[in-house]
């Protein structure tokens, strides 16, 4: 359901028996129209991002989701313009959340949405919502990955057991990013249940990249390699930037020496 979807459907709900469209629905669509318009002057676009913000209700809190669609130059001109509409979608608080959500699910880049939701939710249901989200991708090719990058990359800063199993999924994502990302986010976690999956990436891990941060991560955190795997780590170690399987089967670094 898009976003002019949205606002019809809130205002079927509340229409009077006459069939009238209320006030406050069209005092939203004129604003919304202009704030989904990249081509729309800079100036109509602003005053209309502002008219929705001065509002203060989740309606108009959900028409300025749309402009986080698109990016305009000046940079400073966009930023300034996507910062006003944030703190107007903030503003209407948790009622915006289903609108933020139903934006996620269509939206190409989600790094303001998700910043919606950090501000309006607590820890546990931005955690929840984030994987949710997560949960709605799988593991094959995708022709933008960003989506699915960037909610990996918000979980980096949760913490929890939740968070763990629904990353570890994606060591086995066609998308390179995404499995560095992946492992990235998993090593925030700082759980040592991560140590078999991560090895069963690095013992299978084309991209020397995945690799060498599955084993910086394996040296940092000083988890120990099983015994019995020691032997295929060292040798898918070999390309990397100098790791090796050490004493007592912790990760090391050998100085790499030229010439």
């Amino acid at each position: 359901m898009g976003i002019f979807d949205f606002l019809r459907s809130k205002g079927a709900k509340s229409a009077p028996p006459s069939g009238n469209t209320p006030a406050v629905d069209k005092k939203i669509a004129g604003p919304a129209k202009v704030v989904a318009d990249k081509r729309a002057q800079t100036y109509d676009r602003l005053e209309a991002i502002q008219a929705l913000v001065d509002m203060k209700t989740p309606e108009a809190a959900a028409a300025l989701l749309k402009r986080f669609n698109f990016t305009i130059d000046p940079s400073i001109t966009d930023a300034e313009e996507k910062d006003l509409a944030f703190r107007g979608i903030v503003a209407a608080g948790k009622d915006v959340v289903p609108a933020v959500i139903e934006f996620c699910t269509r939206a190409e880049a989600l790094t303001w949405p998700l910043k919606v939701l950090d501000a309006v939710l607590d820890e546990d249901g931005y955690r929840e919502e984030l994987l949710d989200l997560l949960e709605g991708f799988d593991t094959e090719y995708a022709r933008n990955v960003e989506p699915k990058i960037q909610i990996i990359q918000a979980l980096e800063e949760v913490v929890h057991e939740d968070v763990r199993a629904a990353v570890e999924r994606f060591f086995e994502d066609v998308n390179e990013t995404v499995r560095f990302h992946a492992v990235q986010t998993t090593f925030a976690q700082a759980m040592s249940e991560s140590v078999k999956p991560m090895i069963d990436l690095l013992v299978n891990e084309e991209s020397v990249r995945v690799k060498n941060k599955v084993a910086e991560g394996l040296l940092v955190r000083g988890w120990t390699i099983p015994e019995d795997r020691r032997d295929a780590v060292a040798d898918a170690l070999g390309d990397t930037g100098g790791y090796t399987v050490g004493e007592g089967g912790k990760i090391v670094k050998r100085s790499l020496r030229f010439g």
